[in-house]
């Protein structure tokens, strides 16, 4: 067998097109489909099911992506001082919370994309839970940490959420000066039985609210209600401090902190794309530090 068409499997099995693969490796797609096709006469096995929508490994080349994988990563290490921009490619899918990762990581995601231009990501910023477990992302940031399983797991940033509303809700309604007056007021939160963490238990905490305005699963949602007059809602800070429109309320009396835990498979942590993804998101979380808590 021609070790170096593993390069070429590689490539075709991140990007899902010869065509994209072949520009990453800068050939033409000729090639990829060749040393591909010379790879599979040589183990004698189909690794990729072609399709119009492009190819996608079969249970053969899912067997063999992992023993690749870990094959390119021994390559990587002995060639780190040497690892480049140009030479780094690859497709790394990240799961985060709605506003964490629409907030704070998009922008700086696209960043880290034009210094390594041959490194993809997907961002699955979703307000649910991404599952590991589930092979749905490679990197995950979450509000709970894992109490067992095979992963790589950090705790990335501390954050505060406090009590918010507009201008007008505030001016055409009594007034608020302790947490004894909440229970006069409609609030914006979430809907309970779709909560997909306990974290996110925190209303009861300071008033059980007669009504609610409305709910939503989204935070990006309630947020943009919130604005609009429909009520208060306990919004993350680094949330509310980009709407205008908001105001704290009860300032000091009210404020939860949690914890954003990242997490990735062990399996995953000596691959290159992986590393650089990892420590990327590492500093985004320390550079923004005074942000999550509110302090800027």
């Amino acid at each position: 067998m021609d070790w170096d068409n593993l390069r070429f499997f590689l490539e075709l099995s991140r990007a899902g097109k010869l065509t994209v693969a072949a520009r990453r490796l800068a050939v033409d797609h000729t090639t990829v489909a060749r040393r591909v096709q010379a790879l599979e006469k040589s183990l004698d096995r189909q690794l990729f099911i072609r399709a119009k929508a492009g190819y996608r490994l079969s249970e053969a080349g899912r067997e063999l992506l992992a023993q690749a994988e870990a094959m390119e990563s021994a390559i990587t290490s002995i060639e780190q001082p040497s690892l480049t921009a140009d030479k780094l490619s690859g497709q790394v899918r990240i799961g985060a919370t709605e506003g964490y990762g629409t907030v704070m990581l998009a922008g700086q995601l696209a960043n880290l994309t034009r210094e390594y231009p041959h490194l993809g990501v997907d961002l699955l910023a979703v307000p649910r839970s991404v599952r590991l477990a589930r092979h749905e992302a490679d990197i995950v940031i979450t509000l709970e940490r894992p109490e067992r399983g095979p992963y790589v797991i950090t705790k990335l940033t501390d954050y505060v959420l406090r009590l918010y509303a507009s201008e007008s809700y505030l001016a055409s309604h009594p007034p608020i000066r302790s947490r004894e007056d909440l229970s006069g007021h409609v609030f914006v939160s979430y809907i309970e039985d779709l909560l997909y963490s306990k974290e996110l238990f925190y209303l009861d905490e300071i008033v059980r609210p007669r009504q609610h305005s409305l709910r939503s699963t989204s935070i990006l949602a309630q947020q943009e209600a919130v604005a609009a007059g429909a009520g208060l809602a306990i919004l993350p800070a680094f949330l509310a401090a980009r709407e205008p429109l908001l105001k704290e309320v009860l300032v000091g009396e009210v404020e939860f902190t949690r914890t954003f835990w990242m997490l990735m498979p062990v399996e995953n942590k000596d691959l290159a794309r992986m590393r650089v993804c990892w420590d990327f998101l590492r500093d985004v979380a320390a550079n923004s530090h005074d942000v999550m808590m509110g302090r800027a």
